[in-house]
């Protein structure tokens, strides 16, 4: 040993001999000199290979000169220096005894306010040979923790991204070197660490996190709030690089940092926010690492949960199939914390940044899905969460939370959340989002299983039924919520649903009369053939036919109080057009509510509504009011009761529009075929003036409903009417062939073809000559009118009327004949007259 101790010395000797000129030529002022002397040094030390003990030796001899080059002003003598003293570092055996000499140097060079390396380069090949000390020297760099803390505060900031990561690199290496000294300054690079942790290059967000967690690890802890807020904005970072960086770093923490009891409510989050990572890799690893902090929980925490963990049994029932139940520490976790989560929960589900809102809504799930029935005594605060997250513009954000929400479903008793949903789904919060409650609901009911919510069908039928929850509001999305609520009943309950489908079709049939979609009129039928399969009926119109009677009832009580705004007509509308021929099953019913609504001091813009809708209902009586025949037997008191009295003029245009839409109605009742010639006899004397009367309306349709409906009267009735009554007609109608409207004369001509076609052996043509002559006298007036059309229909009337008095007609016609503008029409008519007169001649003569 001695002997090779000798030889040792000796080879130092000689290579520190063959070393002394170069040594001095560093000194020299010529920058060439200086970089070959450099050169040889490093030729003739590293690069030869010698034992580690001459290495040693001459590296101590050595040092101070190749120090004092890593201050050459030439770049390249200082790049030579720093790779010298690496490699020496690399090889001696004692590399630590370099230390009081290399640290100051490094120092000056990077630690200070102005880093005096101008070389980005060589800042990195200076920091990785720190980096390397700190590997190779490890726990005795402890007196010199001011220069690191000092070197690493400046470089975690520099401007060179390399820097920074090899700075980070060190940091992690340091912090595990000499932990029991390194807690004392290790607050003071948290500052650093945050300003980069945000750098365009996402190695260096990566390298930063992980710098972070060995400096909280091994730290006192105090700066760490600051620091998860940081680490929380990476969940979100493009890079999943980084985002698995944040899970590692996160991971250890919770398994590691000495007080992470304190912390478990703030590093929970980030780590149960990456198991819904979109990598899998992430996921798994954030699932992995969590399964191992409820382990270790566990074990922390074993005499405290001995009986759960003795008793520990299968997952409650009706448990989320393919879901993986967490492990009881996991569970243990969450539930302990879950109170201080929900207010954090609370305000990030708010918060302006889309991706933050995303991120919190995923982590409602996974939080639900530890506590369990644990959610319970949260179930307000949690509620809350969920009618804001519903407004939200985002719509991943909407349907992550109602995730959570059917969870909910899932693990509280039914009673319990009906309790709290059902009291907001009667009185919202909200009135500018009234819906968010209905869709919460419906995604709790989704949720629950069928045997725990059967029983409250009842309750939550009638509470969707009230009339301030489905009546209330008009807006598409509060009725797809309505009617989201009737879907998830009739899915989860089936044909249980069958002793609440009163309830059920009550809100179908308002979502319909409320709604102004389409869509969601046509979703709201699909959903009443649904209610018929689950009661195993073949038709919507049997569904009718079993509830009308208390549908009717359901109108009926309100009816005092219907105005144009009262979604109870559109529900009349809905009922009486849907169900075809049941309506016509329960006449007796309908003919009360529809005389209280049409009274004449009502609404007239609801009348006017209603009776638009009786008009169509009328038209096609057979299928709809009078199927079974009971509404004939109305027909008469419908009249007299209904629409005469809304016929009788009042001013206004409200009031004429009223009194056209009677009209209309009584057009249809004539010609639906109810209204037999013997009931319209029974009413003809009340009836005829109010038409006439009806005649001199402003209103265009008004006056061709009323011709149109005198018209039909007479064909029904015309032969049967008293002279009297005939001779009070014809003069109102007369005045209707100087009419504005072409469409008003022409059916003010063909009622005067039918008045005069109703004249029988009653109507005495001598008697009543003076009438006749009167109305042949105005008609050949219209015979020269300046409308061809109206001349050739007046022709065609006259044609007709050639068989009451033709001797009297021939000398009208004749007394005009030359006064017209052309006498075409006239000679027409007088051979049409004496066809006629040789006609009846020779029946005379024959018979």
């Amino acid at each position: 040993m001695e002997a090779m101790a000798a030889e040792g010395e000796h080879a130092a000797s000689e290579t520190l001999r063959g070393l002394a000129r170069h040594l001095n030529c560093l000194n020299e002022d010529n920058k060439a000199t200086r970089k070959r002397a450099l050169e040889l040094i490093k030729r003739e030390t590293v690069d030869k290979k010698l034992s580690s003990a001459v290495l040693q030796e001459v590296f101590s001899a050595i040092l101070k000169p190749l120090l004092k080059c890593l201050s050459d002003p030439m770049e390249r003598c200082r790049e030579t220096a720093i790779t010298t003293l690496t490699e020496f570092i690399r090889c001696v055996p004692k590399p630590e005894e370099s230390l009081p000499y290399l640290m100051p140097c490094l120092a000056q060079r990077l630690g200070e306010k102005e880093i005096l390396e101008p070389a980005e380069e060589l800042r990195l090949s200076a920091l990785e040979m720190l980096t390397l000390t700190v590997e190779v020297c490890g726990a005795k760099l402890a007196p010199y923790l001011d220069e690191m803390i000092n070197i690493l505060q400046r470089t975690i900031v520099d401007p060179f991204p390399d820097v920074k990561k090899e700075s980070c690199k060190c940091t992690v290496i340091f912090a595990k070197s000499v932990p029991e000294h390194f807690h004392m300054q290790a607050d003071s690079l948290v500052k650093p660490l945050m300003q980069t942790i945000s750098h365009q290059h996402s190695r260096v967000r990566a390298s930063v996190i992980e710098a972070t967690g060995a400096v909280v690890l091994h730290g006192t802890g105090k700066n760490l709030d600051d620091v998860v807020f940081h680490l929380a904005q990476r969940l979100f970072d493009d890079s999943p690089q980084v985002r698995r960086a944040v899970t590692v770093v996160v991971g250890d923490w919770l398994l590691h940092l000495r007080d992470r009891y304190s912390y478990f409510h703030k590093l929970i989050p980030l780590l149960l926010s990456n198991i819904k990572d979109e990598i899998p890799e992430i996921s798994l690893q954030a699932a992995d690492l969590w399964r191992q902090v409820g382990a270790q929980w566990e074990k922390e925490n074993e005499n405290d949960i001995k009986d759960k963990l003795d008793f520990l049994v299968a997952p409650p029932s009706f448990y989320p199939p393919g879901v993986e139940r967490p492990g009881l520490g996991c569970r243990e976790l969450v539930v302990s914390n879950l109170s201080k989560l929900l207010p954090a929960i609370t305000n990030d589900v708010t918060d302006w940044l889309v991706p933050t809102r995303v991120r919190t809504s995923q982590l409602l799930s996974v939080l639900l899905l530890h506590a369990e029935d644990h959610c319970t005594q949260h179930l307000q605060p949690l509620l809350a969460i969920f009618y804001r997250a519903c407004t939200d513009s985002e719509r991943n954000v909407v349907s992550n939370c109602l995730a959570a929400a059917t969870l909910l479903g899932t693990f509280v008793p039914p009673e319990v959340f009906l309790k709290l949903l059902l009291d907001h789904v009667v009185t919202p919060s909200s009135s500018s989002h009234p819906w968010t409650p209905l869709m919460v609901l419906s995604a709790v009911l989704g949720g629950c299983p069928k045997p725990l919510l059967t029983p409250h069908l009842q309750q939550i039928a009638d509470a969707l039924a009230q009339p301030d929850v489905c009546q209330e509001y008009q807006q598409v999305m509060y009725l797809e919520q309505l009617l989201a609520c009737v879907d998830v009943l009739l899915r989860q309950c089936e044909s249980d649903c069958g002793s609440v489908s009163l309830q059920l079709l009550q809100v179908l049939v308002t979502v319909q009369s409320l709604s102004a979609e389409a869509q969601l009129s046509a979703e709201a039928v699909e959903s009443m053939r649904c209610l018929c399969q689950v009661k195993g009926l073949i038709s919507v119109i049997e569904l009718y036919r079993q509830h009308m009677d208390r549908l009717l009832d359901w109108l009926s009580a309100s009816v005092k109080t219907w105005s144009s705004y009262s979604p109870q007509r559109l529900q009349l509308h809905i009922i009486v057009t849907q169900s075809g021929p049941v309506i016509g099953e329960f006449v007796s019913k309908l003919m009360p509510l529809l005389h209280s609504c049409l009274q004449v001091d009502r609404d007239p813009e609801m009348k006017m509504s209603i009776l638009t809708m009786l008009a169509k209902l009328l038209l096609d009586a057979g299928n709809t009011l009078d199927s079974k025949g009971h509404f004939r037997n109305e027909s008469e008191k419908f009249l007299s009761d209904v629409l005469l009295p809304n016929l009788i003029w009042r001013a206004g245009r409200t009031a004429g529009a009223v009194r056209t839409a009677a009209l209309s109605c009584l057009l249809a009742l004539l010609h639906g075929g109810t209204m037999t010639p013997e009931r319209l006899l029974c009413v003809e004397v009340n009836l005829t003036p109010r038409v006439l009367s009806a005649l001199e309306e402003d209103s265009q349709t008004g006056r061709l409903l009323a011709c149109r409906s005198l018209s039909t009267i007479l064909r029904l009735v015309g032969s049967s009417l008293h002279p009297e009554a005939l001779n009070k007609i014809y003069p109102e109608l007369l005045k209707r062939l100087d009419d504005s409207s072409e469409e008003v004369r022409g059916a003010a001509l063909k009622a005067l073809g039918l008045w005069l076609s109703s004249l029988t052996e009653d109507y005495n043509p001598e008697h009543c000559a003076p009438h006749l002559q009167f109305l042949f006298q105005q008609l050949l007036l219209y015979l020269d009118d300046p409308d061809d059309s109206v001349q050739d229909q007046v022709l065609e009337v006259l044609k007709e009327s050639s068989s009451v008095l033709p001797a009297l007609l021939k000398k009208e016609v004749e007394a005009v004949r030359d006064k017209h503008r052309s006498p075409d029409r006239c000679d027409q008519l007088l051979r049409h007259i004496s066809q006629t007169t040789a006609g009846l001649s020779r029946d005379a003569g024959g018979h």
